[in-house]
C-alpha cells in the first residue's frame, strides 16, 4: 500500500516525509484493519514530522484524525466488516494505574498515540485498536468528521479546561482546525468568542462564524475575558492571554509542544487568582461526548482537501498557515 513515513525527523525543507510502500498489515486479537476514507491533517503531525517531539518509532507514518472503513477484525473485536470507525490520537493506555482507574486516562504514563507510538492515517490503511475507536455520526461525511477527531476533540477539552461560564466571554489565540469548532461550540452555549490571530484570512473566518472580534493576536481585547484558550504552538502569546483575563479568569493552552513561556509577571499575569492551565490529550469520554454534541450542533466544518498523495503540501501548508480551517487527505 501507499504510505507516508517520516524518513528522519527535521524541518520540512530538509524533506523528513516520504512516500513508501508498505504491507497492509493483519489485525491481532482486539485490533481493527481498517480502510482510510479521510485522514485530516493535525499540527501534531508537523511537530512529530519536523522533531519537536521525539521520535518514538522509526519511520513512523504520522496520521490520527482518521475515517475509515473495517476491512477487517480480528478476534475478540466489538466491531466488524464495513462500520465506519474513527480512529483518534489516544492508540491506548494500561487501564491499571491511578490515573487510568480514576478516570484520568489522558495521563496514564504508558498511554500510546496513533502516528506517534504506532503507524497513523497518511496510508491506505492502518491497524488500530477496536476499543478505541469511535462510532460516528451517520449524517456527516468523511471529510469534515476527520478535523473532529483531534482538533474537535481537543478543542472540547481545553474549552472545559477554560471553565467558560455560561454566557462568557471566550478569547481565542490561534484560529485554525481545532479553534474553529471550539469556537462554534462556546457560541451555542451563549459565549461571546473573541479571536487573536495574525491570519486576516483566519479572522475573517472567525466573524463569518459569529465571533464579536477578531484581532491580530496581540491586539488589547475588547472586554475583560473570563477564559482564554491558547492553541497556536507559540509561548510568548501565554502572557498576552493572561494579561486579557478578567479577574478569576482561566486561560488553557491547548498545543501538545510550545515555545518557551516569557517570564511572567506576578501581579500582571497572574494575582487576582488568575488561573493557568495545560491541556493533555483527552479521555475516549470526552471524544464520545463531542462526536455526540458536534452532531446535535451541526458544526461547520471548514476543510481544505489534498490527495494522500500530496500529504507533503498539505504539511508545509499547515506550517505556513495557507488555509483556513483543516486540512484532510482522501484517497
Amino acid at each position: 500500500m501507499e504510505a507516508w513515513s517520516v524518513v528522519w525527523p527535521g524541518p520540512l525543507e530538509t524533506g523528513p516525509l516520504r512516500r513508501v510502500e508498505r504491507e497492509v498489515g493483519e489485525p491481532g486479537e482486539g485490533e481493527l484493519l481498517v480502510r482510510v476514507l479521510a485522514c485530516g491533517v493535525c499540527r501534531t503531525d508537523l511537530h512529530v514530522t519536523e522533531g519537536d517531539l521525539p521520535a518514538h518509532l522509526e519511520g513512523v507514518t504520522p496520521g490520527h484524525e482518521i475515517v475509515g472503513e473495517v476491512v477487517a477484525a480480528g478476534p475478540g473485536c466489538s466491531h466488524g466488516a464495513g462500520d465506519r470507525v474513527g480512529v483518534a490520537w489516544l492508540r491506548s493506555t494500561c487501564g491499571s494505574c491511578a490515573y487510568c482507574r480514576r478516570g484520568s486516562e489522558n495521563l496514564c504514563p504508558f498511554s500510546r498515540y496513533t502516528g506517534w507510538d504506532a503507524h497513523g492515517g497518511y496510508a491506505e490503511y492502518t491497524i488500530a485498536p477496536d476499543a478505541y475507536v469511535y462510532d460516528l455520526p451517520e449524517g456527516m461525511p468523511d471529510v469534515a468528521l476527520a478535523p473532529l477527531l483531534c482538533a474537535g476533540i481537543i478543542g472540547y477539552r481545553a474549552l472545559r479546561r477554560a471553565e467558560l461560564p455560561q454566557g462568557g466571554r471566550l478569547g481565542i489565540w490561534g484560529f485554525g482546525g481545532s479553534a474553529h469548532l471550539t469556537a462554534q461550540i462556546a457560541l451555542a452555549q451563549g459565549a461571546s468568542v473573541h479571536v487573536f490571530t495574525r491570519s486576516a484570512g483566519a479572522r475573517r473566518l472567525a466573524l463569518e462564524l459569529g465571533a464579536s472580534f477578531a484581532g491580530d493576536s496581540f491586539d488589547p481585547a475588547p472586554e475583560p475575558l473570563d477564559s482564554a484558550i491558547v492553541f497556536a504552538p507559540a509561548g510568548e502569546l501565554v502572557p498576552a492571554a493572561l494579561e486579557r483575563l478578567d479577574r478569576g479568569g482561566t486561560l488553557a493552552v491547548a498545543g501538545i509542544h510550545l515555545t518557551d513561556v516569557p517570564p511572567l509577571d506576578y501581579q500582571r499575569h497572574l494575582f487576582q487568582e488568575r488561573q493557568l492551565r495545560s491541556v493533555t490529550s483527552n479521555t475516549r469520554a470526552d471524544g464520545e461526548e463531542f462526536l455526540r454534541l458536534a452532531d446535535n450542533l451541526s458544526l461547520t466544518v471548514t476543510t481544505r482537501p489534498y490527495p494522500l498523495s500530496e500529504a507533503d503540501r498539505a504539511l508545509s501548508d499547515l506550517a505556513a498557515d495557507r488555509f483556513e480551517g483543516a486540512a484532510v487527505l482522501i484517497p
